[in-house]
């Protein structure tokens, strides 16, 4: 390995911190879905719509004190805005969660892009200095020349292999935050109906005691 590096030439240093970077960023990515996984608390999340049908806002913020699960997050940030802008309060909140969610991805994405367009860097830098090299000696020396291209391609093997290793927790990770996403709509305008259906039989029942 460590000989395949050197051959690659100054190339494959940039090449090693892209790999580095997208190694580190994929590992702290799946330790934070891994979080979310075990954060899941879908009774608790049951438990707390269904005490918002009841309008008990003070025993759902009691019950959901302290709860790390995102779709708990939002439910309550839209109780304690009711008043005020229910609607806007979940929207921002399930903002800053699905900003959360996508943390590091631009980064991933970056790198998927940039690795092969430095492996085919590194791949033109070593067939340039292969062709100074004929134009030096000539063909009386085929083999260095063939084998200096043969070095040159070392960095476009490493760079597509980065971004193909790259891509993969990429896409997974995208696939994820689009479906967090789903299910924060789907409760957010579960709390949204059954607050306005709360709101509605309030009015019902004061114009019933006039």
């Amino acid at each position: 390995m460590m000989e395949i590096f050197y051959n690659g030439g100054p190339v494959m240093y940039p090449l090693l911190i892209c790999s580095i970077i997208s190694l580190t960023i994929i590992i702290e990515r799946t330790f934070f879905w891994i979080g979310i996984g075990m954060e899941k608390n879908q009774k608790l999340v049951d438990e707390v719509l269904g005490l918002t049908r009841k309008g008990d806002w003070d025993l759902v913020r009691q019950k959901a004190s302290g709860s790390k699960n995102y779709v708990i997050r939002i439910i309550i940030s839209g109780i304690l805005h009711r008043k005020y802008s229910l609607i806007k309060a979940m929207e921002s909140s399930a903002a800053d969660e699905i900003d959360r969610m996508q943390r590091f991805m631009g980064v991933l994405d970056t790198m998927i892009t940039v690795a092969p367009l430095m492996g085919i860097l590194g791949t033109v830098m070593g067939i340039i200095s292969s062709f100074d090299m004929l134009g030096t000696s000539g063909i009386a020396n085929p083999q260095a020349v063939t084998g200096g291209i043969a070095q040159a391609l070392i960095t476009t093997a490493v760079g597509l292999s980065i971004s193909i290793i790259t891509v993969f927790p990429y896409n997974y990770f995208n696939s994820r935050v689009k479906r967090a996403a789903g299910i924060m709509e789907k409760y957010a305008t579960s709390f949204e109906i059954v607050y306005e259906q709360i709101l509605l039989d309030k009015n019902n029942h004061t114009e019933a005691e006039k």
